[in-house]
């Protein structure tokens, strides 16, 4: 069993990996694991190396680059059990179990928005990334049903191929230049929501009396941070023990040579609410 990580570094792949680890049935397989340390190149390689080797299955941690869907459909052909984490493959033949995306969105501007704020910075997420667009377009639901205005300058896309400290970093001090007043932000994730905190600290503005700061992910360093972060909870390890078992049920199929469809399930976020986040009416 290959398991494919866009980056072994990143604290949402790490999670994950302890789900798949922890798993009671992942002992009866091998696992090969690979970075592909985000690089197309190597994730095309690997691909090819795996299909040559007889692989019996593959779980891959989708970002970007892991959803090459083309080169995952040509070795589905070759009826090798393949599981995607974190994207949601309904309506193909790639089984699937992701988090539900757009209600944590809805929940994270809920909060924002039930704490009084209403001149809210977005931190979006990389264009390559399609989690992203899921998230805005749950953003802008909520906007349009309470009637909140979003302020195109108070929109910053996060630059680098995938989320960041630096990214987040450098992206809110691009929102902080633009001399907007905002009172809360949202961040595409966690990562990115730490290097934000940073910049408006390095600005003069504390977290969360003069901003409050929302992330997504609920990685592990999410509530040790200073100030431990407000987040949407992906249950990360619930993905990575869904996956080995949805593995296991097409990998029987496969090798009894039984008929089966696709499996995609959907796990709902969690709201955790910590200190980076306040009522507006209790801000300096």
């Amino acid at each position: 069993m290959a398991i494919l990580l866009s980056d072994i570094t990143d604290p949402y792949c790490a999670t994950v990996m302890k789900g798949i680890s922890r798993s009671p049935h992942s002992s009866n397989y091998i696992p090969v694991l690979l970075d592909i340390d985000n690089s197309r190149v190597k994730f095309r390689q690997n691909l090819q190396k795996l299909v040559a080797r007889r692989i019996e299955g593959i779980i891959g941690v989708a970002n970007s680059f892991l959803l090459r869907t083309e080169l995952l459909a040509t070795i589905k052909k070759q009826q090798i059990p393949i599981v995607l984490i974190g994207r949601d493959m309904e309506g193909t033949d790639i089984s699937s179990v992701a988090v539900e995306n757009e209600e944590g969105a809805f929940l994270a501007m809920k909060h924002l928005y039930s704490l009084g704020h209403r001149g809210i910075g977005f931190l979006k997420g990389p264009q390559n990334i399609v989690d992203s667009a899921k998230r805005w377009k749950s953003i802008t639901r909520f906007a349009n049903e309470v009637g909140l205005e979003i302020d195109p300058k108070l929109i910053v896309h996060l630059k680098a191929q995938s989320s960041g400290p630096e990214a987040g970093f450098s992206a809110t001090r691009e929102l902080i230049s633009r001399r907007r007043r905002f009172t809360a932000l949202l961040a595409f994730d966690d990562i990115a929501a730490f290097g934000a905190i940073h910049a408006l600290t390095q600005a003069g503005r504390i977290v969360p009396a003069d901003c409050s700061v929302i992330g997504f992910d609920d990685v592990s360093t999410a509530t040790i941070f200073n100030p431990p972060l407000t987040t949407i909870r992906q249950p990360m390890e619930i993905l990575g023990t869904s996956a080995v078992e949805i593995f296991l049920e097409l990998a029987g199929a496969f090798f009894e040579k039984r008929a089966t469809s696709p499996i995609h399930r959907k796990i709902r976020p969690k709201l955790v609410i910590r200190e980076s986040t306040q009522s507006l009416d209790h801000a300096i």
